[in-house]
């Protein structure tokens, strides 16, 4: 699997972009130019989502109504063209639009086309920052192989608002209490399948074992979803209109011990060096890469600036894992504000 060209039209601050992309190909440019821009559209032709912004709308260039992102790769030998237009939400409120060769389709079919890992300076937060960056960490990794987890967490989302929105009519008198029935089944039935293959991921993450001298595991925070557990908050549910259990409230650890310790695991974010914070991040970032290379195409890695974050020992781990994508036939497309980062020889510059 390998991306041939990127085209880009009034995406972010982009008003028209193109390239031609090598096996290793190297975005120069100062910061400010749009070098995080160009992996964020290629990450969102892999997952049907950004990974930063917080409406589809923040994508579109100022000023614009319409922005674009078109890409060629090629799979397996055959050439393959996706495109996504988004637009600003006056065009019949729609927001976004898949095509693949041409012919229009729904995200859930569009996303995992493409398989990409991403790594960016705002990883090195994941472990510290809040348990919905790490929902949607886990979302974006499963989404990329499994058509049925996207399709069960965009029916999880929407009958979540649903059911929220019934929830605030019961305390105001405005509906029955019989009314949630529809909504508690498919908030069951879709979320249940959601934290089953959110535990299948921590799993195997789990079983990638080591990085470096320290042992890493994941352990899972789940909210279970049932009948039962949905009856036990029901009076509280009502009171703050929210739903309060199911995949939405999930969130999971990494835990980690030296290598010569037996059991004595122990919460990074909480008691880890601000480096092993980092290594975590790392082994975490191999498991991702090795979870989505179990199929035939090796997934494309895309590094934003990240050299920049890490000292010399963190970086070897990146370069390790780097070499080892390329090795496997996979792509890798990183951006830097340095140009000698990497031997010229070795990669195809862009400059912005």
């Amino acid at each position: 699997m390998k991306l041939l060209t990127l085209g880009l039209t009034n995406f972010r601050n982009h008003k028209k972009f193109s390239a031609e992309l090598a096996e290793k190909t190297i975005v120069v440019g100062q910061n400010g130019v749009g070098k995080s821009n160009l992996l964020e559209a290629i990450y969102l032709a892999a997952t049907a989502k950004s990974f930063r912004a917080s409406s589809d709308h923040e994508m579109i260039r100022y000023g614009e109504k319409v922005g674009r992102v078109k890409l060629t790769m090629v799979r397996s030998g055959e050439k393959i063209d996706l495109e996504i237009v988004i637009h600003d939400g006056t065009l019949e409120g729609i927001k976004k639009k898949f095509f693949v060769n041409g012919v229009a389709k729904r995200s859930t079919d569009f996303g995992g086309n493409l398989k990409a890992v991403m790594f960016s300076p705002v990883d090195m937060e994941l472990l510290s920052g809040s348990p919905s960056g790490r929902r949607k960490y886990l979302d974006l990794i499963i989404s990329q192989s499994d058509r049925e987890y996207r399709r069960s967490l965009i029916s999880y989302e929407k009958g979540l608002r649903q059911r929220n929105r019934l929830l605030e009519q019961i305390r105001e008198g405005e509906a029955e209490r019989s009314q949630l029935f529809f909504w508690d089944r498919l908030l069951i039935k879709n979320g249940n399948y959601l934290t089953d293959k959110r535990a299948e991921l921590l799993n195997f993450f789990s079983g990638q074992g080591t990085e470096g001298e320290m042992i890493f595991k994941c352990g899972y925070d789940r909210s279970e979803i049932s009948e039962a557990r949905l009856k036990q908050y029901e009076t509280e549910e009502v009171m703050a209109a929210t739903t309060l259990v199911g995949p939405h409230r999930d969130d999971f650890v990494v835990e980690m011990q030296d290598a010569d310790q037996e059991n004595n695991f122990v919460n990074v974010a909480k008691f880890g060096s601000r480096g092993e914070q980092r290594m975590a991040v790392l082994w975490l970032k191999g498991g991702e890469f090795n979870y989505l290379n179990q199929a035939d195409d090796c997934p494309v890695l895309l590094l934003d600036d990240i050299f920049s974050e890490l000292d010399h020992k963190h970086r070897e781990v990146i370069e390790t894992l780097a070499d080892a994508v390329i090795n496997k036939g996979g792509q890798v497309i990183m951006t830097t504000a340095d140009e000698h980062v990497v031997p010229k020889q070795e990669w195809k510059i862009i400059n912005l």
